[in-house]
C-alpha cells in the first residue's frame, strides 16, 4: 500500500494514473499497433516463419516499430524489470484467440542463458506464459530448451550479427507426439525461433511448431 501510494503506476503513454494491474489507460490503449493476426490463417508472421521452419500456425499480438508505444511497453517488461507486463499481455492474448478444439499440446518458452538470467533476476517469458497456460489449460515447460551460448540481446545486434546466433539452444529431454507452441518475446529475423524450432525437430518424432510472439519488428 506504502509503495503503490509513493510510486503510482502510470500509463506509459500519457503518464496519467491508472490501476496498477494495467500498463497504459484507456486512451492511449488506441495507440497501440495491434496485429489483428489470424491464429489459423495467413499473416504476416506465418509469411516469414514459414521460410525457415515448417510451421502449423503463427501469431503475433504487436508490431514492433522503432520509438513506438508497443516498444515501450516491451523494453519496460525486459528491462525495466515490470515483470508483471507479462500478466497484461497475456490477458489482450487471450482476448484474441480462441484455440477451440486446435488446441496445441505445450507451451514451451525461449530460454535466457544463466548470466543474463541472474542479471536480469526473471525471465520475462515466464509470468506471461503461466497465465497463457492457466487461461487455455495447457502445460507449460520453461526448462525444455537450455541456452547454451551467452550473446548480447538480439535487439542490440545488427541484421548480420542476429544471422550468425547458431547453436545456441539446446534440448533437455527428448520430446514426441506433441504439437508444441513455442513462445517468444519479439520476432526480429526468425533466427532464435529456427534455431529452437530445428533442435526440437531433429531431436524429436511426430512433432508440429507453431509460434507465438508478443510483437514483430516490421
Amino acid at each position: 500500500m506504502i509503495f503503490d501510494f509513493l510510486f503510482p503506476n502510470r500509463c506509459l503513454d500519457c503518464n496519467q494514473l491508472i490501476d496498477k494491474q494495467e500498463v497504459v489507460c484507456e486512451l492511449c490503449l488506441d495507440k497501440i499497433n495491434f496485429s489483428n493476426h489470424n491464429y489459423f490463417g495467413n499473416n504476416s508472421l506465418m509469411d516469414k516463419a514459414s521460410l525457415q521452419i515448417p510451421v502449423e500456425n503463427a501469431y503475433s499480438l504487436l508490431f514492433y516499430e522503432k520509438e513506438s508505444l508497443a516498444q515501450r511497453i516491451i523494453h519496460q517488461l525486459k528491462y525495466n524489470h515490470r515483470e508483471k507486463i507479462g500478466k497484461v499481455l497475456a490477458k489482450w492474448i487471450t482476448e484474441r484467440i480462441d484455440f477451440r478444439n486446435h488446441k496445441p499440446d505445450l507451451l514451451v518458452t525461449v530460454p535466457l542463458h544463466y548470466k543474463k538470467l541472474k542479471q536480469r533476476g526473471y525471465n520475462q517469458l515466464h509470468l506471461f506464459g503461466n497465465e497463457l497456460s492457466k487461461h487455455y489449460q495447457i502445460p507449460v515447460n520453461h526448462t525444455l530448451l537450455k541456452r547454451i551460448k551467452h550473446s548480447r540481446a538480439q535487439a542490440k545486434k545488427n541484421q548480420t550479427e542476429r544471422l550468425k546466433t547458431k547453436n545456441a539452444y539446446q534440448l533437455t529431454e527428448n520430446i514426441n507426439d506433441k504439437h508444441i507452441l513455442l513462445i517468444d518475446d519479439v520476432y526480429t529475423t526468425g533466427n532464435t525461433m529456427s534455431n529452437i524450432a530445428w533442435e526440437i525437430l531433429r531431436n524429436s518424432k511426430n512433432v508440429k511448431i507453431s509460434i507465438l510472439v508478443m510483437a514483430m519488428d516490421v
